[in-house]
Formats: structure tokens, sequence, C-alpha cells
């Protein structure tokens, strides 16, 4: 028999190969239980449900039923706390629906709240902020390192790992993720980049669109150029440096630096991508001459 999809695979991973009767009884058959009975699970990770989307779904409902039950767990008070499936039943309830096709599984409130936590990292809708924010609540809330966290979710330790990096990054930049203005590509270029660069590399990637080999090669660049052992001690360039480069950053490249010489001379340097960027500068020249 094939595995399920998605949430059985990560479900079957916390129980692990043990018999099942000692953590986990298995699913009993499906079972139609009344909407009014079923609340939701108070650990629930997922807070926010798209008012829109919830009403779509409602009227698929109305046509053509609920095609997928609910997982529910039975309380000592008769009622079921909801395992996976509250948009289903939040959607089920628009439709006016009385009962609700679900399976039941009995299972401790630890599991209870782990279950429910991979089920929301492992929905199809989620940004890969969200996921991070479940995937770190899993190591925080159920004492895991990130080895058993991969077997639990079904995802590799590097990719693990690739997503708890962007909760280091900062508050911009995992902004700019979750409303859709980088791709996680970015954001694990941008988390690459020195601290103190990666907001300015976030502000150069969205400015000039940049692909993710573009962000890539830039914080390269900044790495190597901070690895550079200096001279002698650093010397601190006047703040008028900084307005310059921004003013310039306006016609150019991704990549502008000015050098001082000791004799109080100097040199500013200008990166481009390839000949077009040439041509776009004598454009940019042209319009404000």
């Amino acid at each position: 028999m094939k595995s399920q999809k998605g949430l059985g695979r990560g479900l079957d991973a916390i129980f692990g190969s043990e018999p099942v009767d000692v953590k986990l009884k298995p699913m009993s058959q499906m079972t139609e239980i009344e909407i009014a009975d079923i609340i939701p699970n108070p650990t629930q990770p997922r807070k926010q449900f798209d008012e829109e989307a919830l009403d779509e779904l409602a009227d698929s409902i109305r046509q053509l039923g609920v095609i997928q039950p609910v997982t529910v767990k039975k309380t000592a008070d008769g009622k079921y706390i909801l395992i996976s499936g509250e948009r289903r039943w939040r959607a089920a309830r628009r439709a006016d629906l009385k009962t609700l096709p679900a399976y039941i599984r009995e299972v401790d409130d630890e599991n209870l709240h782990a279950m429910a936590l991979v089920e929301n990292i492992q929905r199809q809708d989620l940004n890969a902020i969200e996921i991070a924010l479940g995937m770190q609540r899993l190591i925080d809330e159920c004492h895991l390192t990130q080895d058993a966290l991969s077997e639990k979710v079904g995802k590799k330790r590097s990719s693990v790992s690739n997503y708890l990096r962007l909760l280091k990054l900062p508050d911009e930049v995992q902004l700019a993720l979750k409303e859709g203005l980088i791709s996680m590509g970015h954001a694990k270029a941008i988390a690459g980049a020195p601290e103190e660069q990666q907001l300015r590399v976030l502000k150069r990637c969205i400015k000039k669109g940049l692909s993710v080999r573009q962000v890539e090669e830039l914080v390269r660049m900044l790495a190597e150029a901070q690895a550079k052992p200096a001279p002698g001690a650093e010397e601190e360039y006047p703040e008028s440096y900084s307005r310059l480069v921004e003013q310039l950053e306006t016609y150019f490249s991704e990549d502008i630096s000015i050098k001082r010489s000791k004799n109080g001379g100097g040199k500013i340097v200008i990166g481009f991508n390839d000949d077009r960027d040439i041509e776009r500068f004598i454009e940019r020249f042209t319009k404000h001459a």
C-alpha cells in the first residue's frame, strides 16, 4: 500500500516504527459527525484564514460535498477536537452542513499538538517564512533536533536548515519574502551576505529586479571585498561618500564603491553586468541632460 502524501508521511514520522497501539491507534472507518460537536484545536498554529477562499470552498461544498474527511480526536465530554481540516470545517459551516465526514484518532495531547504543527507545515499555501516558523515551533515545543525534525516533516536536513536560516534574516527581508517581493532563492542568497549588507542587497534586489543568480553574484563580491585584509587601520570615510553612492545608484548598476588614496585623491568604481547596462546608462543621462 502506498503511503499518503504530505500529511500522512509527516504523521507517520512522528510516531516512528513503534507498534501503533503504543502511541496512536489506527484510524477508524470514516464516520459522519455533527458539525456542532466539532471544535478547533486550541493549539492550531494557523490563525488566519482567507475569507474569500473560504467562501469559494463553501460554494464547492454546497455542490459537491466534502470530498476529503477531516481528522479529529474525541474528548471526554463527547466533543471532537480537530487534528486536521479546520479550513474544511469552517467552509462546511458556511455551507450550512449539519454533519461532516471524519476519521477519529486516539492520541494524547502532546502528540495532538505535534500532529497539528506537522499538518500545518505541509499545507500547500504557506510561504517560506510560515513554514520556517512552524519548524521552529516543532523544535521549541516538541523538543526536537533538526535531524529529528527533518524526519518528521519529510524534508532533507539541508532543507530544514535553509528554512530555519530565514528566521535569522532582518525583519525587512522576511516581510519581503512573505509578501512575494522576493523568492526563497533570493532570501537564501541574501542570507549569505554580511549582516550589515543584507538590507542593502534586498534594496538592490527589489529595485533592480535582480535574478537569484545576480543576487548570489552580488553577495559573492561583497563577501570577497570584506575578506580582503586591510593594509592598516580601516579608514572611515565622510558621510558625504555614502550620500554620493546613493545618488549614483539611481543611475548605475549594482556595485558602486569609492576608493580614496593616501594623498587625498581617489576613484569611483561603477560595476555593470553587460553591455546593455552601458546603453541604459546613456539613456538615463540623456533624459536628465
